[in-house]
């Protein structure tokens, strides 16, 4: 089976015959599992195909030697399996079965990986599908080994992929989100793919009414606002994305198919997740939801518990799996289905499949196990595999290992395997997680290890009921690491903290533990070595120092006789003491994965994890102390890459190593060269985790990491010394502890046996030191179940804290005493010192007996403090970090902030336009469309200087250039004078001239467009600018207003407490909203909260106060002065006006007394006194009117003042909105032309998408062309090919008489008869039993069942040639040339048949690329009509612009008031022009009206002019009669005109001109004429190039209808030409006698045109004049 480099892997090296072969392999599917034939199951696992008989149960094993197995698929009719690999470009394989022999080899251009392959019934075809980054479907021929088609469909996953089992014509692909089906067309040997999607049902089971959004069969009209275009132009989408692009709003969510399969209709079944189990039609792909009928009331979520996982189709329905673990049997009838149970598996069903006879049904678990039902009378159900409960987590062999082996899952599932044939001998389960197993040398138990820290250790004497005996818990941490040393003695247990136990490996001592070791972290591997013929075991532990990227090596000494002294040797923790155990520390200087100790104990092997090298390092034979550097002695390449491991053998002789890549070594440890090797597993599985290998060193145990395989290997070609060697270390080991095996086994029986009287009570026992170890083993467990399960190398610390605790009790208690009587004194001298003064008092600190542990709490403190405070500070920094960025986009990077204006007195607020500085590129682009529009107006100019300067050459310069001057003067006033109306804009209240804008009916270009918008933001621009200008003006009236106010009333607060008024001062300020940026600043007000001051900030606070109080009172011991003033004088020099109302005139010191006793001296000073007291009051009364006087023409001029402002205001507020107005105007028009922009924009889009699918389609159709044209020259060389095979077969059947003329001729026709005989074919009887088991009945033939035919036929013909059959009398010899001659008959028959099918499938195939081809023409012509109709949409829309007018109330006029949108029948004209026509109007009136009086004045003078006509009448006679007179006199007719012409030479002068003018009158028409003629033969010649155009296109048309004629004679003459010459003669000849009579007629009317031509001649020769003569 190895083939090509893994074969040469397998070969061993020169000089060995020894190799590795598999033994059996053990795994479970992860994929699903296959029918082979009737009887054979497979399923791949790992590296390997694990096949099953499912009658004897037997299993054969197929390896892939390029990795780990990928995809899988059977064809049973052929007995083939496919499978493909993993490796970068994969490969598929196809091997026969049974014998297991690879027939072809399958190379395509995949780069990953295959996800599916699936084979065709009928015929030899093979489907595969790919994933990343191809995704590619191809069919091969497997026989050929080649692609027939292929087709990429990128980034779609497909999980399922199935072959009509009766059309291998068609494929169904299903995914969890779509289901396609495509079909297979053949032509020859061209094959073609068509896919055809399954439109789903939405989850409720409806059908979304799903619109072509592409090409909408009709989209709504919009007059107004453009074409309304699909969502894909909307999108901007031009490339095939556009065809599936699909709005949010309209996806809605689908069912989700799980499982399909086909029924014999080529109809499908697919169940979904959501429970619903659908119908799609073969024909025309409909998917239909079945209805469910059930009787029985529906259970909560029962739908999703039977929702289908897995279906496999039956006669009359299907069976379906759930998640609940049942298989159910759906019946379907019509459109409905009822639900019936038809079997209950243990575990969720994730897999069906019938046996091809149908008589069997595949049932897979998700976790593996492989169930069969049987059909027949009596139902069985039997467990062909029983799976474990996931991967393998570690092996080991049982002692000896040429028996048993054990493994363990993480779940705790414990399994026996026999070596043998790896049937599975029992099992048991922890119901634990597990990390590792050990199996140990001294006995039949195994131990295994607990993620939780514990060990369980397992009694395996019994393979077939395998029971747990003990269980320790050393630690709370997982246990990573179990070793037994090569004698057993004792367990060694590494966990994930670096803790290395030792436990007692004997059962007898109830696996004791007998103390720890502590490494360093990350343990990665542990080796002992105990030779047979010592008393100690060395230990070598392997742990990383990733700091410094080297290894540590850890190694020391436990003796035999450890479990006597284990006292001495650990302490009271259980820790082992380092003098005792001898532990030296080694160091690397690079990082190894692996290393292993010598048994001569001298030499350390390591695997490097960084380079593929295998190291070799001696120890010092000298002891030594601290850590030793180890340096490589030997070093070799290991060939084998990724992190590896390495193990020695039993004897010691042999180093095995492991690796990623999934290849086991096994190597000479002298030499370290491999003279084995073996792949078994793949790095895509990442390799090997673990390797085992039995004492006497002929088995291997292999287990994968990630694959979940376990591989057994077996020596092919094994003696020599490497069988010797081992094997008699192998018999040394067994004699070395075959007494402590049979002892330790002897118990394990015993306590197995007892288990049940352990349980009552100890009833009987066997001896008294196996009670006392029982007894102790119960108490113990009895005091583990106390303390809740409390580790070991816990309970030993509580046990030193306790006797730690009982041997210092006392010390303790007077320690205790003597700190509470030191705590009362430093009490007391605490209180002592509260009494003294500040002086002498002391800190608190300073009575702290442990500083130090003061100080930590007040450290530990400040840090909580101080990372309290860094989140506060870093809380602070993200609010002030946003608070910045908000305030740099709304604030500082305003040019002009945004602020408002209130009045004083009424609410009205004015706000300004907040805005941003423009930036360079802004500028720079107003700039550039500036300068472009003045010169587009200067070219104007000049052009229209230059048409007037051509039309006006005879002018005279000054008179032109006067006009021109005129006419600028008139364009610039139109110019300037442009009405707003017509702008559509308010701009130029606001002194913006938009001279430079672009009418808005000249905007066809985007150019134009985005220039237009341009000029409009800078209007915009200009309008605010303009704006807060006066703003600004406002803002400053204001503020000057506000300080008039203030200043005035400082005044009028004066007056007020002069005249001690109640009033309130009305004080006016600004708000927030009028200076924003107050709002900016947070006022000390504003804080409610206590600010934290610092203790230096509290210091500089107290200084500057102490300095200003002593600054003042410095200032105050100088003012003697103003002291003296305030004491004499009241503070003044003078008496102030305004000190009047405040003053008094004291009272007499008299007045006290009574007025009896008053003197007359006082008298008169009372008088005096009263005289003062009224001119006083006089004053006061004066002064205080004054005042009022004053204060009230204040309030008035400051109400004036401000009503004024607010009036200001009010006018700054219209002007706001006008500007607003003005604004919104000019955003108008930019949003229309925007809005413009946007739609030309998809229309472009519209119009690229429809020229890309035009193109795509005329791509297609272009290979739809080849394709017919490559279909019919295939089919003609074919017919004819089938032509000749038919004709041979008529030329041996009509040259049979003539090849045995020489016979005679009865014999002749005996033979003939003979000749057309052909055998009869029967059919097995057994073909009816199948037929009515099997659903799909009889399916159509495949090449196998041709060649099988025609094979059974060739046999039949044998018979049918045998001498026996042959007539009397006739020849042997003509007997033999006549079954020649028969038997290439029957060939040839059978060959024309097959090419006839061929013929009739290449026909269809041509039929279906010609319809294909018109349909795709069709489309073409459709998609081309919607593109002329895009561009007429197009067009329309550049010339139907949207113009923006200002209209002032009441030039609009409404009927009934209703607002209209739509003007289709409105003319929008100047105001002007109505004006114009309106005086037309009253001229042509007043002209009426003259003419009237001028008929008036007319009918008078007829009367006169009737009277002067008579008159003249009546002389005219008189005149006539002279007249006739003169003329009777002979003159001629020259002399008459001689004499009556007075002036004879000028009437002959005047004659002369008058001809000359003719001639002139006669050139120009002749001119005129010319030109005419010029003129229609330019037209003419239009015509003429049209015509050319037609003609052409007519040729093209001729050429296509030549190859249809051509095609038609060819049909004409197939059909019979005799007929078609006939009827062509015939219609030639009737063609012949209407020409001959149509001419016959034509001159007919010819002579009769000639004479009335003659006739018209002599009429018109008669309206000539005859001149008699007089």
């Amino acid at each position: 089976m190895a083939q090509g480099r893994e074969r040469e892997e397998n070969t061993p090296n020169a000089g060995s015959n020894a190799s590795l072969s598999v033994r059996w392999v053990q795994g479970f599917p992860k994929q699903n599992v296959h029918f082979v034939n009737d009887s054979t199951i497979c399923y791949p696992s790992g590296n390997f195909i694990i096949f099953i008989n499912i009658e004897t149960k037997q299993k054969t094993v197929l390896q892939c030697m390029n990795g780990i197995v990928g995809v899988l698929a059977t064809n049973v009719p052929y007995e083939v399996v496919a499978f493909s690999d993993r490796k970068l470009r994969p490969l598929i394989y196809i091997y026969n079965f049974p014998a297991l022999t690879r027939r072809t080899k399958l190379k395509g251009n995949i780069l990953l990986d295959y996800t599916l392959l699936s084979f065709s019934y009928c015929g030899t075809y093979l489907a595969s599908y790919s994933s990343l980054p191809e995704f590619e479907l191809a069919l091969w021929n497997w026989e050929l080994g080649v692609i027939l088609c292929k087709k990429s469909q990128p980034g779609v996953d497909v999980s399922q992929m199935t072959f009509n089992p009766m059309n291998w014509h068609q494929l169904c692909l299903s995914s969890p989100s779509s289901v396609t089906v495509w079909t297979i067309e053949r032509s020859n040997q061209e094959h073609y793919f068509k896919t055809k999607s399954v439109k789903l049902p939405m989850e409720d089971g409806s059908f979304f009414n799903e619109k072509d959004v592409v090409f909408p069969d009709s989209l709504p009209k919009d007059p107004i606002y453009g074409p309304v275009l699909p969502l894909s132009a909307i999108a901007g989408l031009v490339d095939e994305e556009a065809e599936t692009f699909r709005p949010k709003d309209d996806l809605y969510p689908l069912l989700h198919p799980t499982m399909h399969c086909w029924t014999p209709t080529s109809d499908l079944y697919i169940g979904c997740e959501e429970g619903d189990l659908l119908v799609v039609t073969g024909e025309n792909l409909m998917a239909t939801v079945l209805d469910k009928i059930d009787d029985r009331p529906l259970m909560e979520d029962e739908r999703n518990l039977i929702s289908p996982v897995t279906i496999a189709y039956q006669k009359g329905g299907v069976l379906a799996s759930g998640i609940d673990g049942c298989v159910y049997s759906f019946i379907i009838k019509d459109l409905n289905y009822t639900v019936e149970d038809f079997l209950h598996v243990e575990e969720p069903v994730e897999h069906l499949m019938f046996s091809p006879n149908y008589k069997m049904l595949l049932i897979q678990t998700d976790k593996g196990s492989i169930y069969i039902y049987t059909f027949g009378e009596e139902p069985t159900l039997d467990k062909i595999l029983e799976a474990c409960d996931g991967k393998f987590q570690a092996i080991d062999l049982i002692t000896p290992g040429n028996k048993y082996c054990m493994s363990v899952t993480y779940s705790g599932e414990v399994c026996i395997w026999c070596i043998d044939d790896g049937v599975c001998i029992s099992r048991i389960c922890l119901n634990i997680p597990t990390t590792i197993l050990a199996c140990s040398p001294s006995s039949l138990s195994a131990a295994v290890g607990a993620a939780d820290g514990s060990v369980h250790f397992i009694d395996i004497c019994d393979a077939e009921s395998p029971q747990e005996v003990h269980r320790v818990f050393p630690s709370e941490y997982a246990v990573q690491h179990l070793l037994y040393d090569q004698r057993g003695m004792y367990l060694l247990v590494g966990t994930s903290e670096g803790y290395i136990f030792v436990i007692n490996a004997t059962p007898s001592s109830l696996f004791e533990i007998l103390g720890f070791v502590e490494v360093g972290k990350g343990i990665l591997q542990i080796s002992t070595v105990s030779p047979l013929e010592t008393d100690i075991m060395e230990v070598m532990v392997l742990s990383p120092l990733p700091e410094t990227g080297r290894s540590r090596l850890e190694i020391f000494t436990l003796p035999v006789i450890l479990p006597q002294v284990s006292a001495t040797f650990v302490d009271e923790r259980g820790r082992m003491k380092d003098e005792f155990i001898h532990k030296f520390l080694y160091e690397i200087e690079h990082s190894l994965s692996s290393a292993v100790l010598s048994f001569q104990s001298n030499k350390i092997y390591g695997f490097c994890s960084e380079v593929p090298y295998i190291c070799s390092y001696l120890l010092p034979e000298k002891a030594h102390t601290g850590i030793y550097i180890l340096k490589p002695y030997q070093k070799v390449q290991s060939r084998q890459y990724g992190p590896g491991a390495l193990c020695l053998s039993v004897h010691g002789l042999w180093l095995i190593t492991r690796a990623k890549c999934g290849t086991v070594c096994i190597r000479d440890i002298h030499t370290l060269e491999t003279f084995v090797r073996c792949r078994s597993h793949s790095h895509q599985g990442h390799g090997i985790q673990s390797v085992r290998i039995s004492m006497d060193g002929q088995s291997v145990l292999v287990n994968g990491k990630d694959d979940g395989t376990l591989v057994c290997l077996r020596w092919r070609r094994f003696g020599g010394n490497l069988a010797s060697e081992i094997l008699e270390y192998f018999q040394q080991l067994l004699t070395s502890l075959g007494n402590t095996i049979e002892e330790e086994n002897n118990y394990l029986r015993i306590r197995q046996s007892n288990s049940t009287t352990l349980e009552s009570e100890s009833e009987h026992t066997v001896s008294e030191t196996m009670n006392l170890n029982i007894d102790s083993s119960q108490e113990e467990l009895a005091q583990a179940d106390n303390t809740k399960e409390i580790p070991w190398i816990q309970q030993k610390s509580q046990e030193a804290i306790k006797k730690e605790i009982k041997l210092f009790s006392n010390k303790r208690r007077e320690i205790k005493r003597g700190i509470k009587a030191l705590a009362k004194t430093v009490l007391n001298m605490m209180k002592e010192n509260e009494t003294m003064d500040n002086i002498a008092k002391l800190d608190q600190g300073e009575f702290g007996l442990d500083p130090e542990e003061l100080e930590r709490l007040q450290n530990q403190s400040e840090e909580e403090l101080a990372k309290i405070r860094k989140d506060v500070e870093m809380h602070n920094l993200a609010k002030r970090y946003l608070a910045e960025l908000i305030k740099e986009e709304c604030w500082n990077s305003m040019a002009v902030k945004g602020r408002a204006l209130k009045c004083f007195h009424i609410p009205y607020v004015v706000e300004n336009f907040p805005m941003k500085e423009r930036t360079e590129e802004e500028l720079k682009e107003v700039n550039r469309v500036l300068q472009q529009k003045k010169i587009e107006t200067e070219c104007f100019k000049l052009r229209k200087e230059i048409l007037e300067a051509q039309s006006a050459i005879t002018m005279i310069k000054k008179h032109h250039e006067e006009e021109d001057e005129e006419e600028e003067e008139e364009t610039a006033v139109k110019d300037t004078n442009l009405p707003n109306y017509m702008l559509g804009s308010l701009c130029t209240d606001f002194g913006v001239h938009p001279s430079l804008l672009s009418s808005q009916l000249e905007l066809h270009s985007r150019e134009e467009k985005i220039n237009q918008i341009i000029l409009l933001k800078d209007i915009i621009y200009k309008v605010k600018t303009v704006f807060n200008n006066e703003f600004d003006t406002a803002f400053k009236h204001k503020e000057f207003e506000i300080a008039r106010v203030k200043e005035r009333n400082v005044r009028i607060q004066e007056i007020i407490l002069d005249l001690e008024l109640e009033e309130e001062v009305w004080q006016p300020d600004f708000d927030d909203c009028e200076k924003p940026e107050r709002t900016l600043v947070v006022e000390n007000s504003e804080i409610t909260v206590q600010k934290h001051v610092t203790p230096w900030q509290k210091a500089k606070i107290e200084f500057i106060a102490n300095r200003k109080m002593e600054q003042l009172l410095l200032s105050q011991a100088n003012e003697t002065r103003r002291r003296a003033l305030m004491d004499m004088m009241g503070g003044v020099l003078e008496v102030k006006k305004e000190d009047i109302l405040r003053m008094v005139i004291p009272q007499p010191a008299f007045m006290a007394k009574p007025d009896a006793v008053w003197t007359e001296e006082e008298r008169k000073q009372f008088k005096d006194y009263e005289k003062k007291v009224k001119e006083l009051n006089e004053e006061r009364d004066k002064y205080r009117k004054s005042l009022e006087a004053e204060l009230k023409k204040l309030q008035n001029s400051i109400q004036e003042s401000t009503q004024n402002f607010d009036e200001y205001l009010k006018r700054l507020f219209e002007r706001r909105v006008k500007a607003e107005m003005v604004v919104n105007q000019e955003e108008l028009k930019i949003n229309n032309l925007l809005f413009s922009l946007l739609l030309d924009e998809e229309i472009s889009s519209r119009e690229t998408f429809l020229n890309n699918y035009i193109a795509r389609k005329q791509k297609e159709k272009s290979q739809t062309s080849e394709a017919i044209r490559k279909s019919r020259e295939n089919l003609d060389a074919y017919r004819e090919h089938y032509d000749n095979l038919l004709a041979e077969d008529k030329v041996l059947d009509r040259s049979f008489k003539k090849e045995f003329s020489e016979i005679p001729s009865h014999q002749v026709d005996i033979l003939y008869k003979l000749f057309k005989r052909r055998p009869r074919i029967h059919k097995p009887k057994t073909q009816a039993d199948a037929t009515s088991i099997v659903p799909f009945g009889e399916r159509p033939g495949s090449g196998k069942l041709n060649k099988d035919a025609f094979a059974q036929l060739m046999k039949a013909m044998d018979d049918l040639d045998n001498i026996n059959n042959m007539p009397e009398g006739l020849d042997p010899l003509v007997w033999n040339h006549f079954c020649v001659t028969r038997r290439m008959k029957v060939e040839n028959e059978q060959k024309v048949k097959q090419k006839a099918a061929g013929l009739m499938e290449m026909m269809a195939f041509l039929r279906r690329r010609v319809e294909e081809d018109e349909k795709m023409q069709q489309e073409i012509e459709k998609v081309s009509h919607e593109l002329i109709l895009l561009q007429e949409e197009k067009v329309k829309f550049h010339l139907n612009l949207t113009v923006q007018i200002l209209l002032k109330q009441g030039q609009v006029e409404l009927e009934n008031f209703q607002l209209l949108l739509e003007y289709s029948d409105a003319i929008l004209i100047n105001k002007n022009i109505i004006e114009d026509l309106n005086s037309v109007i009253r001229t042509q009136g007043q002209k009426k009206v003259a003419s009237m009086m001028e008929s008036k004045d007319i009918h008078k003078g007829i009367f006169q002019i009737e009277w002067e006509h008579k008159k003249m009448e009546m002389e005219m006679e008189d005149l006539n009669q002279k007249a006739w007179d003169i003329q009777t006199l002979f003159f001629s007719r020259e002399r008459q005109k001689f004499l009556n012409e007075p002036n004879y030479e000028t009437l002959i002068a005047i004659q002369i001109g008058i001809m000359e003018q003719t001639i002139a009158v006669l050139d120009k028409t002749h001119k005129k004429n010319v030109e005419n003629c010029k003129k229609l033969l330019k037209k003419l010649g239009k015509f003429s190039n049209k015509k050319d155009v037609a003609n052409y296109t007519l040729s093209c048309n001729i050429r296509e209808e030549l190859v249809a004629v051509s095609e038609r004679k060819d049909i004409c003459n197939a059909m019979g030409s005799n007929l078609t010459c006939e009827k062509i003669a015939k219609e030639r000849y009737e063609n012949m006698m209407q020409l001959q009579k149509l001419t016959n007629i034509s001159k007919e009317q010819a002579k009769q045109i000639l004479v009335l031509q003659a006739e018209v001649e002599r009429l018109r020769m008669k309206t000539f004049p005859a001149l008699v003569p007089l």
